[in-house]
């Protein structure tokens, strides 16, 4: 069973401790522990000597087989029911304790606010002064930016009218680590008048008061530090944030929040269909015409004025639900983290755990869950009332006898995106949540249901552990920047109305007519729209608050419908429909008549894009035109994330990254093999025809592009070897061979001694290229193991394989002449060629046709283990199959749609993944069952010491994970967790945070202070050297042009990579003294790291003198390395190919 982490159970590990227990309470708890139950339950003897030692516990026979008990079968049959397994409900039991307070914790609390509750009752009474006068106000700025301006009427100080704790300190559902305290501190009645909710009369009061007690609270020395806030980023609802001295400062926050009297204001007064802010007093301009009309209605003034009535009635409303349930304040404390993970729960318009607790209360009461459920069981209704529930077309209520003048359910939303009723039966809670945000909400509920509802899913680790941060939920990011623009978005969208609603806050009065506006315009491409919450501002208490358009940029996040996000059309309605001229205002000069070919005439927008790459650029233009047109929102304010395309482009003037090449090469490979089916005069028909390379499955970094050969480049003379070049030309263009394994049929024709076999393959690769040549005029060479095949511009090499030559290789004969099966490499590696990376490419290329980006992902996600120098030890299967599962078993994000948030999430889980204690289980096809998981993780388990460092298992690869048995190893792995951690969290910051230099390439450059020695090559024989991180301005020509050619005179040198060559030389060579590093798509340099032995000295044996040289001390003879022949060696072996032997001898001592 897998242990639990303490310090992992939520993100912020440092934040989520666990309490240091009191010893005197561990002593009671163990005390209890050690009684023996009484009832009905099974009585045992003590298990507890005289000494204090525990004593194995004694049972009679009887009790031992005793069936169990009503309470045990029941508390078996919850967790067969409600968990996949025990281990799931320890886990919540453990997140529960983890994020509760403390008795101590609990304890400072309640002597902080008492003496804040003493202060506050010693605010002095001040004399009457006009709203407009601060002059009584020193050192202390007012927290509400009078806009447009200042209200007449007067304003005094005196002490509160009564203090109360609300909120979920009192309640018992305040969790950690942001611990936040409610204080309501009621506003006497002689300072308000019954008219001050007329022209933000109220609000300002509300402030000066805040203001006030900031005065009185300063000139004493109990509290910490003060700031104000604002309640879920509503300007015209600060707060004042009080935290105390010492080392809790940084961990409590007391909330002071200035209320009315209850019932001082009339609820009707604040129906949505009224209007309490005037349109010439908010103007500033006399409107006859207006005067004669009735004013708009202020739905979300109306809701903030009449919230800050109604938090002691909550509170009591929520006390008496939280008493009747038992498991009300853990099921709360399990929704309040999921929604912290999600980002839902602060800001502006957010779905916090005041309305999570609102929300359980509305299914206890209309009877929705049962009282006594438990919280595992509640937490799931919840969730799956959110998902199958719209709140923005069906509205909910919690008022059971509203009063008559309370709205219905059909006013509210036709002032409300979403509609969620307090008990008053007057105040949406969710006034300030738009449409998006609640779909966001319901979206990922149902995630987190169908996560739930998987056996082979973590679900504790999906549902509460991760952090969903947008860049790598969404699959497209922008941000709105330079929020000013917005004035002008709400002059072009006519929205004085909204503005005066909100007074005057046009961010919030834009942004839901911008979103809406974007939903209607990217419609069937996208499948959510989601955005970030404006968060709620903190500013100190001597400064004015912040302006709206100080705020940080607006995220906005897509989730892409593949289907339809890449199409470059968008067909209108036909040219004689009504709705044509709304498809023409919607879209404005882009817009225009086309004829299509089944004759049809109508409205249609052609944006530009022929390859992948360009249309991934298609919703940028689309996003950008809308804003431009409708909102008179510039591109410089819309910052798209960067996309990460340019590191795959293989074609720059066509301006394509992988996609179109991989399918030109899969489309030469399938009339390749339909010509193989088709061969007559074989001796044996073909069983079978894999490919066996990665461009088959669209993975290859780099694929391979057709070409045609330039013969002034190689020199005339024919060689069996193929074209070479002239010796003044730089390294010929890589040609890379593209395998294909080819099955022959089992006949008693085959001999059984695996020489004969290899010769009888070798007849066969003749064979296939004569007939080859013959049939369809393909050039070709033939080799003992394999048969190169030239058409159309690619090279294909050919294996011949027999289906029983791996179990022939494993048969050995005894010496008394009995014949065993004895496994060995050589059988081992045969195998795993013809068998296991056939089977591999072909699945993975399935998986390329249900998700479409999978390729591009794998391919980005190799490009930098390459440019890092782990492409070696995490190879190309391994490195494909972890990307895999990122499509498969996405949990608890969607399956990623696009290159840049796939490699995120490649990043993130190479960082995070627990590898020494869990295989990582890709499961291809769904082949396997949850049975299955449980059996292979427990295999695992037993298993651990002997499997390697990286264990992926797939279906067909259970017990022994072949791709990563002999690399990487414990360090490498190591070594590529951190760089994958660091990695992640640069590329991040670049993408999120425009202030930084954007160059997201530094993660692809490989620090080389570390090593030993560098060896900087000559560029012009690299012959990847284009495809490096940073290309050369400068090219040269490789003896190639761009296009296929039907025939060739010869064939070129296959295969053909000097550098690769020369490592492979240096290995063999200098392995047991140094490491070898290198990029192999256009690295000039190989990094050189001595291994830690490397240096000691040996004993003398003439069998160890490779690289050592012999050294005497005190008549001992030893042997040491020669470095300095091993420098020489390095630029011998490499004659022509290296440039300069860099040596850092600060890193290694002789």
């Amino acid at each position: 069973m897998k242990k639990m982490r303490k310090k992992s159970v939520l993100p912020e590990a440092q934040d989520y401790k666990m309490e240091s227990p009191d010893p005197s309470q561990i002593e009671e708890q163990d005390e209890k522990s050690v009684k023996v139950t009484k009832g009905p339950k099974r009585q045992a003897e003590s298990t507890v000597s005289d000494n204090g030692v525990l004593q194995p516990l004694k049972m009679s026979k009887q009790e031992l087989y005793k069936a169990p008990t009503v309470e045990e079968f029941n508390q078996l049959k919850e967790a067969e029911n409600l968990f996949h397994c025990n281990l799931l409900k320890m886990q919540m039991d453990e997140l529960l304790k983890e994020v509760a307070l403390s008795e101590h914790r609990k304890n400072l609390l309640d002597f902080f606010v008492q003496q804040i509750t003493h202060l506050l009752h010693t605010v002095p009474k001040s004399e009457v002064v006009e709203l407009e006068d601060l002059s009584w106000l020193s050192g202390v700025e007012v927290p509400i930016r009078f806009i447009p301006k200042v209200a007449k009427g007067k304003f005094h100080m005196e002490p509160p009218e009564s203090i109360n704790l609300v909120g979920s300190y009192p309640l018992g559902t305040c969790i950690k680590p942001q611990v936040s305290v409610d204080l309501a501190v009621t506003i006497p009645a002689t300072i308000l008048h019954p008219m001050d909710a007329i022209n933000q009369k109220y609000p300002q009061k509300r402030a000066l008061y805040l203001a006030g007690l900031v005065q009185h609270l300063m000139s004493t020395k109990t509290v910490g530090s003060l700031r104000y806030s604002c309640l879920h980023g509503n300007r015209l609802r600060p707060l004042l944030l009080i935290k105390p001295r010492g080392k809790d400062s940084s961990s409590v926050t007391l909330r002071v929040h200035a209320v009315p009297p209850p019932n001082f204001l009339k609820p009707s007064r604040f129906h949505p269909q009224k209007n309490n802010v005037r349109t010439e007093w908010f103007t500033g301009v006399a409107d006859k015409q207006q005067a004669e009309l009735s004013e708009p209605p202020t739905p979300h003034y109306n809701s903030t004025i009449l919230g800050d009535h109604l938090p002691l009635s909550h509170f009591q409303f929520l006390s008496a639900n939280s008493t009747q349930c038992p498991a009300f304040r853990d099921v709360v404390a399990l929704l309040k983290v999921w929604l912290r993970q999600r980002g839902l729960d602060q800001g502006a318009g957010c779905f916090c755990g005041f309305h999570a607790s609102m929300l359980l209360a509305y299914l206890l009461s209309t009877h929705k869950v049962g009282k006594s459920m438990n919280a595992y069981q509640l937490f799931r209704n919840v969730l799956h009332f959110l998902a199958s529930t719209d709140l923005t077309k069906n509205g909910i209520t919690l008022a059971k006898n509203a009063d008559t003048k309370a709205p219905s359910i059909p006013e509210f939303h036709m002032a409300f995106s979403v509609v969620f009723v307090d008990p008053s039966g007057h105040l949406n809670l969710c006034a300030d949540m738009t449409t998006f945000t609640y779909k966001q909400i319901q979206h990922e509920a149902l995630l987190s249901i169908k996560i739930w509802d998987d056996p082979t899913v973590d679900c504790f680790q999906a549902l509460f552990m991760t952090t969903k941060a947008m860049i790598r939920t969404y699959d497209n990011v922008f941000y709105l920047s330079e929020l000013v623009k917005l004035q002008a978005s709400c002059k072009k969208l006519s929205l004085l109305n909204e503005l005066m609603d909100h007074s005057g806050n046009y961010v919030l009065a834009a942004f839901p007519f911008i979103l809406s506006l974007l939903q209607q315009g990217l419609g069937e491409r996208i499948h959510l729209l989601a955005h970030s919450l404006p968060p709620d501002p903190e500013w100190s208490v001597d400064s004015a608050p912040p302006k709206h358009k100080n705020q940080p940029p607006l995220c906005v996040g897509l989730l892409l419908n593949l289907q339809h996000a890449l199409c470059s059309l968008e067909r209108g309605p036909p040219a004689d429909s009504p709705k044509a001229t709304e498809f023409r205002q919607m879209w404005g000069s882009r817009s225009e008549l086309r004829r299509f070919q089944d004759g049809a005439i109508t409205e249609a927008v052609l944006w530009s894009g022929s390859s992948v790459c360009q249309k991934r650029l298609i919703l940028r233009e689309i996003i950008a035109h809308l804003l431009q047109l409708h909102a008179d929102i510039p591109g410089s304010c819309v910052r798209f994330v960067g996309q990460l395309d340019s590191l795959i482009t293989v074609d720059k003037e066509d301006s394509t990254t992988g996609e179109e090449e991989s399918l030109k090469v899969i489309q030469a490979y399938e009339d390749l093999s339909r010509k193989l089916w088709q061969l007559e005069g074989l001796p044996l028909s073909i069983t079978s025809v894999q490919g066996a390379h990665q461009v088959i499955r669209c993975t290859q970094v780099f694929p391979p592009v057709p070409v045609k050969l330039d013969y002034s480049f190689f020199v005339g003379e024919k060689n069996p070897v193929g074209l070479m070049p002239k010796a003044d030309k730089p390294c010929p263009y890589y040609i890379t061979p593209i395998k294909v394994i080819v099955h022959m049929e089992g006949s008693g024709k085959w001999p059984s001694d695996h020489l004969a076999i290899h010769h009888i393959k070798a007849a066969f690769h003749v064979c296939l290229g004569e007939l080859l040549n013959k049939h369809h005029k393909y050039r070709y060479h033939a080799k003992p193991t394999y048969l190169d095949v030239w058409k159309d511009g690619l090279a294909f090499r050919i294996h011949v394989a027999y289906h029983r030559e791996p179990q022939i290789l494993r048969e050995a004969l005894t010496p008394e002449g009995m014949l065993i099966y004895r496994d060995n490499p050589e059988a081992q590696s045969l195998e795993l060629e013809t068998q296991h990376k056939p089977y591999l490419t072909s699945t993975l290329h399935g998986l390329q046709q249900q998700h479409g980006c999978f390729g591009a992902v794998s391919r980005l996600s190799k490009r930098w283990l390459a440019s890092q120098f782990l492409l070696e030890d995490i190879q190309e299967e391994p490195a494909d199959l972890l990307v895999a599962s990122l499509f498969l078993h996405s949990a608890p994000f969607d399956p990623p749609s696009s290159p840049q948030v796939g490699f995120l999430r490649f990043l993130y889980v190479l960082s995070t993944f627990d590898w020494r204690n869990n295989p990582l289980v890709v499961n291809l096809n769904q082949k396997l069952t949850a049975a299955d998981y449980a059996e292979l993780k427990n295999d695992f388990v037993v298993s651990r010491e002997s499997l390697p460092a990286m264990f992926i298992a797939t279906p067909n690869d259970k017990t022994v994970s072949v791709w990563t048995k002999e690399a990487p190893s414990v360090q490498m792995l190591q070594h590529a967790v951190m760089l994958a951690a660091k990695s992640l969290q640069v590329v991040q910051a670049q993408l999120v945070d425009s202030s930084l230099k954007q160059d997201i390439r530094v993660v692809f450059r490989p620090s080389l202070e570390a090593f030993d020695v560098l060896i900087h090559l000559v560029p012009k024989q690299v012959p990847l050297l284009a495809k490096a991180v940073d290309p050369p301005l400068v090219t040269f020509q490789q003896g190639v042009f761009k296009g296929s050619a039907t025939t060739e005179r010869a064939l070129p040198i296959i295969d053909y990579d000097p550098v690769r060559l020369y490592l492979s030389e240096l290995r063999e060579a200098f392995g047991d003294l140094a490491l070898f590093f290198y990029d192999p798509f256009g690295g000039t340099v190989i990094a050189v790291l001595w291994k830690p032995k490397a240096f000691e000295s040996q004993s003398f044996k003439t069998t160890l003198m490779n690289a050592r040289r012999v050294e005497v001390y005190n008549d001992v003879v030893s042997t040491v390395p020669n470095v300095e022949a091993i420098l020489q060696d390095f630029h011998l072996i490499g004659e022509g190919l290296v440039k300069t032997v860099e040596l850092r001898t600060e890193k290694w001592v002789i």
